[in-house]
């Protein structure tokens, strides 16, 4: 960047040296000497403005060894760092693609808005691989920053979710500004990936049941999560406070994770009494579902089959320990 500010800078002075340089000597006009000094670095041959002084004559054979020099290296800089950029971006583009049809498992989320972002952030925090979409320029170089995968384009576009591995995905969160263009991925994912579990963002509750029937899992109205959220602080602030501080803090790492019993499980068969799920793990089982069914204050002899759902509260590393036992 300094070489190219140096060279720009270069190619303006020995413009305006020429010009000025001409005006002085010979008296011409600024067009006059403009026009001379570029056909004399430029070597062109063209034919002097008029007849040149002796002293302008000097003038211009001193402008044809320092101004050619000077342009031609200006130049040169100019052209290098226009195709460097070029390349750079191109093998960039290239890295991220590689590192995009490696991935298997992973999320995809759609929009890069204020929603999409903090969907995002969540995600990173869990170590969870993902691709974020949008067609934003500058959301490209916060999410280069970021350490994201980035995929510039149209959520909206069959090829766009494609490019993303939307075959191979594990989930996707669609958070587009508009309920229309979020309604639109949940469908064309849907289509794409029967299996994938797909969460849409609403701005009105009327939307929801649309976007559902179109194939998403689950529609999220943040407004009103946000507003059933504040009025349960101001309900009972130290139970929102707590629920705030078991989820989202850095210090205790609590969170709820579920997990899948296992014909292969070592707690298969077992009750959770027998199993001694909290002593072994520290974790806590909060819930089991199994057929669409939940108890969601399973008792100490409740028996745990294969195909059970647990839901688990704990720290990270409680609830890793408990997942390698189911």
């Amino acid at each position: 960047m300094k070489r190219t500010a140096i060279a720009a800078l270069l190619l303006v002075g020995v413009l305006a040296l020429g010009t000025g340089g001409y005006m002085v000597i010979e008296g011409w006009t600024f067009l006059d000497g403009l026009y001379m000094t570029v056909i004399t670095v430029a070597t062109v041959g063209f034919k002097e403005v008029a007849p040149l002084s002796p002293a302008g004559r000097v003038f211009t054979i001193a402008m044809v060894f320092a101004g050619v020099g000077g342009i031609a290296y200006s130049l040169g800089v100019l052209v290098e760092f226009m195709i460097e950029g070029q390349l750079t971006d191109l093998m960039e583009g290239r890295r991220m693609v590689k590192r995009i049809e490696m991935l298997s498992g992973h999320y995809i989320v759609a929009g890069m808005g204020r929603v999409g972002s903090v969907v995002c952030s969540s995600l990173q925090d869990q170590g969870a691989p993902f691709v974020v979409i949008d067609r934003c320029d500058e959301c490209k170089a916060e999410a280069l920053d970021q350490g994201w995968l980035f995929l510039g384009g149209d959520a909206t576009s069959e090829e766009t979710l494609e490019a993303a591995g939307i075959a191979r995905a594990k989930g996707l969160v669609t958070a587009l500004d508009t309920d229309a263009d979020n309604l639109f991925v949940a469908m064309s994912a849907r289509g794409l990936n029967p299996d994938l579990f797909i969460v849409a963002r609403s701005s009105s509750i009327t939307s929801e049941s649309k976007i559902l029937r179109v194939g998403a899992d689950r529609v999220i109205t943040p407004n009103v999560i946000g507003g059933r959220r504040m009025a349960s602080s101001v309900l009972d602030p130290f139970v929102s406070d707590y629920l705030e501080l078991v989820s989202h803090s850095e210090g205790l790492e609590y969170r709820l994770d579920t997990f899948q019993v296992t014909g292969a499980s070592l707690l298969a068969g077992q009750s959770i009494r027998e199993a001694r799920v909290r002593d072994v793990t520290g974790a806590y089982i909060m819930a089991i579902a199994h057929s669409g069914v939940t108890d969601s204050n399973p008792s100490p002899d409740r028996v745990l089959d294969p195909g059970d759902h647990v839901v688990a509260f704990g720290t990270r590393a409680q609830l890793d320990s408990l997942g390698a036992m189911l």
